[in-house]
């Protein structure tokens, strides 16, 4: 008599709008991950890898470590390169670590 009657309400559709706005999104997150992170990556380490593979003797080179020297001996069989700092003193270090060839004469204008 005094308290009127409680009904419960309708339960809230979603439908298929909201699973397809998670799909677009994640889609969208997919496509700025691959441009934005994969694809740059991918292609530095390919440019390392060539440039890894044209190494010769003789070749100016500046390492990751900023030590800057001329190739002395490279080995094919391990990744290992032979590196002249000067005319008395040389360094082993491993291939990875080249981060550049400079052009020929580079060090002596230094």
């Amino acid at each position: 008599m005094f308290m009127s009657n409680a009904y419960a309400a309708d339960a809230p559709t979603t439908g298929a709008g909201g699973t397809m706005e998670l799909v677009i999104m994640l889609v969208i997150f997919g496509l700025i991950f691959y441009f934005m992170i994969f694809r740059p990556q991918s292609k530095r380490v390919k440019d390392h890898k060539g440039l890894m593979s044209s190494l010769s003797k003789g070749d100016e080179v500046l390492t990751s470590g900023g030590i800057l020297g001329k190739i002395a001996k490279i080995s094919d069989e391990n990744d290992y390169v032979l590196l002249a700092i000067n005319e008395t003193n040389e360094i082993t270090i491993k291939k990875d670590y080249i981060a550049a060839v400079l052009p020929k004469g580079s060090i002596k204008s230094l």
